[in-house]
């Protein structure tokens, strides 16, 4: 008679960066409500000071916040040393920390091509390379970067932005080659639409109808919601999915797939 057992749940800080609203704070609460001490990083530190307490007050997990502009590598490699000092050895990251960049190819300028991609791509393997010798000292380390279904799918109107999505995808498959030596897993999750106040500010100052529209292309019709992304990102970051590396987990309620 055989018998299962579950995997065993790991308790290395994470570091999650624009933990201070939207996805990344979903992260940063279903992170601590499993167990992971986390250091949340946001340029509204304030905010992230506020959110790291009442996380830390809920789940009783200890937490530290950071303000830091991720595409100043000057000041992530001092973050990665003060969460460090705050929680030990970290074990994790989670790259939520974006802007979309909305500008259509007559607008666009060097100006905020190096602004979308400093911020949403060439932050992202300095990060790691930072961390790289605390990760191989922790168990079931792993990386997660959130991506975007605009990696895949064409969008007049965000192809800076679409490009530094696609840039993690090929991205994290480079570096799942070089990661996994040392056993360091890495993967990205790509949302669809869903409602956080970047998505809610557009919704509010477009003509009436946009949610209407961003629903009836989703096959489940209605907008995603930052927990239901997070829930992704904690299992990859688990070690449920200890055999997933280089992979995409797309989080969009059939989004790419519907011909509607």
């Amino acid at each position: 008679m055989s018998s299962t057992h579950a995997p065993a749940a790991l308790t290395s800080p994470v570091i999650v960066t624009g933990a201070a609203s939207g996805i990344g704070l979903a992260c940063a609460e279903l992170l601590a409500e499993a167990g992971r001490p986390v250091a949340l990083w946001d340029l509204q530190v304030d905010k992230a000071i506020v959110e790291a307490v009442r996380i830390s007050e809920a789940t009783g997990v200890a937490t530290t916040s950071l303000g830091v502009d991720v595409a100043d590598l000057g000041q992530v490699t001092r973050a990665i040393k003060q969460s460090r000092a705050a929680l030990g050895t970290i074990g994790g990251l989670v790259h939520a920390a974006g802007v979309p960049g909305t500008c259509p190819l007559e607008q666009l300028s060097p100006a905020a091509w190096a602004q979308v991609m400093d911020i949403n791509l060439r932050c992202w393997p300095f990060m790691i390379q930072a961390l790289l010798e605390d990760f191989k000292v922790s168990k079931g380390a792993a990386c997660v970067g959130i991506a975007s279904i605009n990696a895949t799918l064409g969008n007049a109107f965000n192809p800076t932005y679409s490009a530094s999505k696609a840039g993690m995808l090929g991205l994290n498959r480079a570096l799942a080659d070089e990661l996994a030596r040392f056993g360091i897993r890495i993967n990205a999750v790509s949302p669809g639409q869903i409602m956080t106040q970047m998505i809610a500010d557009a919704i509010a100052a477009a003509p009436t109808g946009l949610k209407e529209h961003f629903e009836s292309r989703i096959l489940l019709g209605r907008l995603g919601q930052p927990r239901e992304v997070a829930t992704a990102v904690r299992f990859l970051l688990s070690s449920e999915a200890s055999y997933i590396t280089g992979a995409e987990l797309v989080v969009d309620g059939g989004n790419i797939s519907s011909q509607r």
